[in-house]
């Protein structure tokens, strides 16, 4: 088995209500132990990670044990960051009577498909591709599979839409009528890392279309980078959670073979819940039967994969206790 462990970053992802938080806040613990400075982000909108934890997290890190701090993203709060962002942008050079118009075009792009998932992914982004960040390890307890794939192939498709912009602000005929629009405010220089004019790759450009070319490249170079860490087996690697049920098994396959299609290997699909050999009474002893059948399946369906078993608790997962215990079960697992 990949030690998922050494790894710099560890996705962990699968179908709502398997137990994706409750592993990712096991494997936080289990690698503090070890001394690893970690730090486990939730990206679901409907946040558990503090439940789990039976603590307050909220969008900067907080200290739950040595080594070990929790955050949950806020995906709202990210697309208002990201649309503020960009109107403080334009304020630097738009016309003010076109500021409304501006303004109420970012409300509605609020709403629009996508936006959320842009704005979080550049969180992300930014958290994965940051190096002075003081983090051995960071894990991330994921949305639902759907939300997971969207979030991890959006790189790429981000790179591609600024590589047509970029190709557009060149060579569309229109884009002076476009920029007659957008004025400098008075004395704002356009920066530009290139001493040599000749070396500038916007030179062609004029200077409000350089500010739009150098922040769309940026970006582009953020998701590029983004983008490599994920595909780069000594620092990512993908943990999928499953239970040994019909649903979850068909979305856990279909997965792994959309991120094996993307370039990003699986190694690992932790089945959770399995009923402990111990437990008695006729309901379980129904209820073993099919499990079996479902374990057997996902040995087949998953092959190639390690599929390692933890039990059905007695009780809720909440706080550190019951979270030291499944981080002890993981350990004997060989996480």
């Amino acid at each position: 088995m990949q030690d998922v462990l050494n790894a710099r970053i560890v996705w962990v992802g699968g179908k709502g209500g398997v137990g994706k938080t409750t592993v990712s806040a096991a494997l936080s613990v289990l690698a503090a132990r070890r001394d690893k400075r970690t730090l486990v982000v939730s990206t679901d909108p409907a946040h558990s990670l503090g439940d789990v934890f039976d603590r307050e997290l909220g969008d900067h890190p907080q200290r739950i044990m040595p080594n070990l701090d929790a955050m949950e993203i806020d995906p709202d709060a990210e697309v208002d960051r990201h649309l503020n962002g960009v109107l403080d942008q334009m304020r630097g050079y738009a016309k003010p009577d076109l500021m409304p118009e501006l303004e109420r075009q970012m409300r509605m792009s609020r709403q629009s498909p996508g936006t959320q998932e842009a704005a979080l992914l550049e969180r992300i982004a930014r958290l994965i591709t940051t190096e002075d960040n003081h983090y051995d390890l960071i894990i991330f307890d994921t949305a639902p599979t759907g939300h997971t794939l969207r979030l991890l192939t959006l790189p790429e498709a981000m790179a591609a839409w600024t590589d047509g912009l970029l190709q557009s602000n060149r060579k569309s005929a229109q884009l002076g009528d476009v920029m007659k629009h957008l004025t400098p405010k008075s004395g704002r220089d356009v920066p530009t890392p290139f001493d040599d004019p000749q070396e500038d790759p916007y030179a062609d450009l004029d200077d409000r279309s350089k500010r739009i070319a150098r922040t769309l490249t940026e970006r582009k170079r953020l998701f590029h980078q983004a983008r490599h860490r994920l595909e780069d087996q000594g620092v990512s690697a993908f943990v999928f959670v499953l239970t040994p049920e019909r649903l979850p098994i068909l979305e856990t396959r279909r997965a792994v073979e959309a991120l094996t299609e993307a370039g990003i290997k699986v190694s690992v699909a932790v089945v959770n819940r399995v009923i402990p050999e111990d437990a008695d009474g006729e309901f379980l002893a129904r209820r073993r039967v099919q499990e079996a059948e479902y374990l057997h399946r996902i040995e087949h369906e998953l092959r190639g994969l390690y599929t390692p078993h933890l039990p059905w608790l007695e009780t809720d997962v909440q706080g550190l206790t019951i979270l030291e215990d499944i981080a002890n079960r993981m350990e004997k697992l060989g996480f």
